[in-house]
Formats: C-alpha cells, sequence, structure tokens
C-alpha cells in the first residue's frame, strides 16, 4: 500500500486531527510541521501532494504505538527506512494490544476470511519457513474492518 494511504486511514478510523498528527510523531521524537502533515494527507493527483517515506511512516506508526500503550522508558525505536505491509502490520497490532482473535474478528467484519494460520504466518521473521509477505489486500481488509468497528457509521466509506 502506498504509505499516505496507510496514513489517511489511520488518521481516519481514530479520527485523529492534524495536531494528533503531529503529536504521534513528536512521541517518536520525530519533528514534522502542520504543513507536512497538511501536504501528506492531500490525495494523490493534488499539486501540493508530498509522498510520505518510509521513514517518515515508521516514525508515526513508533509514535503511535507510544500514543495508544503510553511511552516506554529509553529512548525511542529508531523508525527503520525499509518498511513493509508485514511491519506496518505488526506495529498496528503492537499499537492496538490485539490478540490472534481480535484481529481475525476485525477482518470477519470487513468481510476477508483469514485462518489463524495464515495470521501469524505474517508475523514471523521473514527467515522462517512459514514467513508469508502481506499483500496489499491483506493490510487493505484490516484497516477496513478496523474503520468498520471503530467507526460503523462511516459504513465503507473511504478516507
Amino acid at each position: 500500500m502506498i504509505n499516505n494511504d496507510i496514513l489517511r486511514r489511520i488518521r481516519y478510523v481514530f479520527d485523529l486531527k492534524d495536531n494528533a498528527v503531529m503529536k504521534i510523531f513528536s512521541l517518536a521524537e520525530f519533528d514534522v510541521t502542520q504543513e507536512q502533515v497538511s501536504a501528506w494527507l492531500k490525495k494523490d493527483d493534488d499539486a501540493d501532494f508530498v509522498k510520505l517515506k518510509n521513514k517518515e511512516l515508521a516514525a508515526f506508526l513508533n509514535g503511535f504505538i507510544s500514543f495508544k500503550r503510553g511511552k516506554r522508558e529509553g529512548p525511542p525505536p529508531a523508525p527503520e527506512s525499509d518498511l513493509n505491509n508485514n511491519m506496518v502490520f505488526q506495529k498496528l497490532r503492537i499499537a492496538l494490544n490485539l490478540k490472534a482473535e481480535d484481529i481475525l474478528a476485525i477482518f470477519e467484519l470487513a468481510e476477508f476470511r483469514l485462518s489463524n494460520h495464515e495470521l501469524s504466518a505474517f508475523f514471523r521473521k521473514p527467515s522462517h519457513k512459514n514467513y508469508r509477505e502481506c499483500k496489499d489486500q491483506v493490510l487493505r481488509n484490516f484497516l477496513m474492518g478496523l474503520q468498520l468497528q471503530l467507526r460503523p457509521e462511516s459504513k465503507g466509506s473511504e478516507a
């Protein structure tokens, strides 16, 4: 998925204003301006649209973990510059403190069927023989399920 789409969807699902997004970045000790946030949230065909880099999305997700679960002792983890859907999914799982049953229930809301074994494969190390790459469709359905769970009034409307 495109990093900007992930940020837009998370912002919509959790009803985060621009100031909250900036605060989340600051929890990861990553400073951003109102203009940057605004440019990242623009539609792809807007002249002022700016592509969100992996490191910036990783910083946001690290800050989101602190935002939802509280700040850990010590320095925050460094944002990864090489980010994939599995890592995004893992960071969201940690931030929301979700167990496998919770995630499967979220997928059910989006009418996306997944077994417990398929789900666990996404959270394995890439070197593990049962590791499975998280495709865009899986991440998109997870975010849609979250939206249906947390903002049922939206009934599938996009952010």
